[in-house]
Parts: structure tokens; C-alpha cells; sequence
């Protein structure tokens, strides 16, 4: 089989579940629309000048706070009402742009995360970039290959959605990603030049299905591969449409 993408996500709100969609518009240097545009922040995060591009220590993320994995969310486009879901029941509701909507959300994640919040969690809004874990308007991409691989290491089954990546691509050798730095790939009707590597964090230990920390990927990866990396950033060259199963090819 060629390589070609398997699956799309994005995640409206970081630390929060994945969305799948299957088909997305990009625009040229900007990452897939509604990609992080919101984040909960501690309560002892502080945006001087607004919110603005921060390091993910100041929000709430899956390396500290597992229990997030707990909840299932989802963002609708037209109404912007962010629903959260617990055990397949729906726990809180509100429009994440407007104040009262964020403070129904605030109210319940207090009481959901309790101590772990470091105070009362502000749910932020980010319009002019994106709170992912790096400043550049990037996306991500995982090939399923090495994804597969790295279960030869662990002894076990590897969610790829540990991996909370935009673009999965199936069809390759495993981690032939790693020699695309500073190449451009052919997706779809989208070019992308390959930026870098995606070094993994604790996040990746986290169970998605039962919220527990059951694996140590960076410790794996390094022990099995010698680099803590999988899967890579890219800067989306031109405006283009990409959807499930576009061909993937180096230029």
C-alpha cells in the first residue's frame, strides 16, 4: 500500500480529547483551524497582555493531570459550546466564548479536578495563534509504522492517540519520518515542509480510555531507539484541502 493518511484529529480545547474529522482546509502557516484555539489555564496563570502563545506548564495537560483523560469533549463549529462527557453521561456545557458558558466549565472542572486545578482553572481563548506545545504555527504528523514498532519495545499495544497528533499516516517504513527534516511532502492538494522532530513527554504514559498512567514512552523510546522522538512538525507550505486517504509523497 502507498502512504496515505489514515485519519485526521484535531483538539479544540488543549488537554482535552481529540476530534476526528475527515477532511480539513488549511491555510498556508497556520496550523488546522480550531486546533487548540482554547486551553484551561491554572489559576495562577497570569496573561499580562491577553492570552497569548505560553508553555504548556501554564495549562492543565495530561503529563500533570491524567484525570483529564477521563473526560470526552466535544466543540461544535457554528454554536462554539464546548460538551463534556464522563462514563458516556454529559457532566458540563457552555459556550467557550462567551464568560457565563466558560464559567459553567470552570465551575465543574473545580469540582472535577479539585486540587489539581492549582487554584480555579480559566478556560482561554488564543485568536491570533495556537496553545500547542511549541510557539510556531505548525502541525503534526505520525506515521502509524513506527507507532506499530515502538509495541515491540513496550511488549504491548500502543494507542497511536497517545500521540495527540494532527495527521496519521499509514503506508510507510517505520520512522522514515525521522529522515524527512527539512524535506517537503506532497499531501493532498497541501504541500508541507518538515520542521522538525516531536521530542515526547510524560504525556504519553497516559492510559486514554482509563485516565492511568501505564507506560513510560519517553523512557522507551530512548532505551529502544536512542532519541525520545515520534513523529514530526511540519509548516503547511500552501492553502489546500487534505482529507482521509490523500496520497502522501516526498517532493
Amino acid at each position: 500500500m502507498s502512504a496515505q493518511i489514515n485519519s485526521i484529529y484535531r483538539y479544540p480545547v488543549k488537554g482535552l480529547s481529540p476530534e476526528s474529522i475527515a477532511k480539513v482546509n488549511l491555510l498556508a502557516n497556520q496550523t488546522i483551524p480550531n486546533d487548540r484555539r482554547f486551553a484551561i489555564a491554572h489559576g495562577s496563570t497570569d496573561f499580562p497582555d491577553g492570552p497569548c502563545w505560553l508553555s504548556k506548564k501554564h495549562f492543565l495537560m495530561l503529563a500533570k493531570t491524567p484525570k483529564l483523560a477521563q473526560l470526552v469533549s466535544h466543540f461544535d463549529d457554528k454554536t462554539e459550546v464546548l460538551t463534556l462527557k464522563r462514563n458516556g453521561k454529559k457532566v458540563s456545557r457552555g459556550k467557550l466564548t462567551d464568560p457565563t458558558g466558560r464559567m459553567l466549565l470552570e465551575q465543574f472542572l473545580v469540582g472535577f479536578l479539585e486540587a489539581e486545578s492549582r487554584g480555579i482553572p480559566k478556560i482561554v481563548e488564543n485568536k491570533i495563534t495556537a496553545f500547542t506545545d511549541i510557539p510556531d504555527q505548525q502541525i503534526s504528523l505520525i506515521n502509524l509504522a513506527s507507532v506499530k514498532d515502538i509495541e515491540r519495545v513496550v511488549r504491548s499495544p500502543v494507542d497511536p492517540l497517545r500521540f495527540r497528533a494532527n495527521l496519521y499516516i499509514e503506508g510507510l517504513e517505520p520512522w522514515v519520518e525521522n529522515n524527512w527534516v527539512g524535506k517537503e511532502i506532497q499531501v493532498g492538494d497541501v504541500t508541507l515542509k518538515i520542521a522538525s522532530p516531536i521530542g515526547r513527554c510524560s504525556a504519553t504514559n497516559v492510559n486514554l480510555d482509563s485516565a492511568d498512567v501505564d507506560m513510560n514512552i519517553p523512557k522507551s523510546l530512548q532505551s529502544g531507539y536512542g532519541h525520545r522522538n515520534m513523529g514530526v512538525y511540519a509548516v503547511v507550505k500552501n492553502s489546500g484541502e487534505i482529507k482521509e486517504k490523500a496520497p502522501v509523497t516526498i517532493i
